[in-house]
């Protein structure tokens, strides 16, 4: 696809006004105290993944509603002090995979935590979490509209809380320093980490690519490709239901969540990209509200900078750590 959205010269100042519901904090305070009157209950169980020079840990641990949520933990073969850690967190229809495929933080030194996304894991990589509320509404296929009438029902309600939780996990090993924990994610994953940013003080740090979940309403006019398009979908036969369905989603919209970010943050944008449409990724940064960067791939579609994106995290990361450490 071409260039379809705004220029670039503009998208740098596009600030667009949030759609924020008055007890957006209220909501959020709320379900987080719900889910943590479940323990916590982590497990760290050794893996077999025939790896010689990275240790693997399969991670459970309670999330929303004490639903238990699959991870897995890798860290550096024979580390004895804890670590800066990345929580990783994964892209639309994904699964938490196999530890081989988490290789790189750990390569750099760093403890790597990936979270598995409940209720999906069967398009690209296997997951290993069920979801046991389904939403109460009809929904279009996928997971956009699941439970989409009610904030409380919403998906994405449990999974943002997993995403909280994921990170209480984290910290909870003692190869872990929770003092130097990055969240990390693209796509979706990148939608999960701006919310987790938000709602998790103390981060070390947010890298958040590509991110999805965030200015739903532009997002569904200007781009027809689903994910976004799943909303649509259900739109267009549930007519009366547009205030609705887009006073729910503004409780998980990433721009709200931005302005909540302290953390020190290194976004990406692809400017071809038809499934994260640039304005939505640059209005969220835009409202980031901690120090940010962001890294342009101008002619990249939602792939956006993929290795390339990489090796731009890992220099950060290693800039990030060094100053934590060095103000330690």
């Amino acid at each position: 696809m071409p260039l379809f959205d705004k220029p670039l010269s503009e998208l740098r100042e596009y600030r667009p006004e949030r759609d924020e519901q008055p007890d957006f904090d209220a909501f959020w305070a709320r379900t987080l105290t719900e889910a943590r009157a479940f323990p916590l209950d982590v497990e760290f169980t050794p893996y077999d993944a025939a790896l010689t020079l990275v240790d693997v840990y399969d991670v459970r641990f309670s999330g929303w509603g004490g639903h238990r949520i699959a991870g897995w933990l890798l860290v550096p073969a024979g580390a004895t002090e804890p670590l800066p850690t990345v929580v990783n967190y994964i892209g639309y229809g994904g699964g938490r995979g196999l530890p081989h495929d988490w290789l790189t933080a750990p390569a750099a030194g760093y403890a790597s935590f990936v979270m598995d996304t409940r209720g999906q894991g069967s398009a690209g990589s296997p997951g290993d979490t069920p979801d046991p509320v389904g939403g109460s509404n009809p929904q279009a296929p996928g997971f956009m509209t699941r439970g989409v009438l009610d904030p409380d029902d919403y998906y994405y309600r449990r999974v943002f809380t997993d995403g909280v939780r994921a990170v209480e996990a984290a910290a909870q090993h003692r190869l872990v320093d929770a003092e130097r924990i990055v969240v990390a994610g693209s796509s979706q994953g990148g939608g999960i980490t701006q919310a987790v940013a938000a709602l998790v003080p103390g981060l070390a740090g947010a890298s958040i690519d590509v991110p999805f979940l965030a200015g739903y309403r532009r997002a569904t006019e200007i781009t027809d490709r689903a994910p976004y398009g799943e909303i649509t979908t259900y739109l267009s036969i549930h007519r009366h239901h547009e205030e609705q369905v887009f006073r729910t989603l503004s409780y998980f919209d990433g721009i709200n969540f931005a302005p909540r970010g302290t953390a020190p943050a290194l976004y990406s944008v692809a400017m071809m990209d038809p499934v994260c449409p640039p304005s939505t990724v640059f209005a969220s940064h835009n409202h980031y509200a901690g120090p940010k960067e962001i890294r342009v791939w101008n002619f990249n579609k939602h792939e956006g900078g993929e290795t390339f994106q990489v090796n731009e995290r890992l220099r950060w990361l290693r800039e990030l750590f060094k100053a934590g450490r060095d103000t330690r």
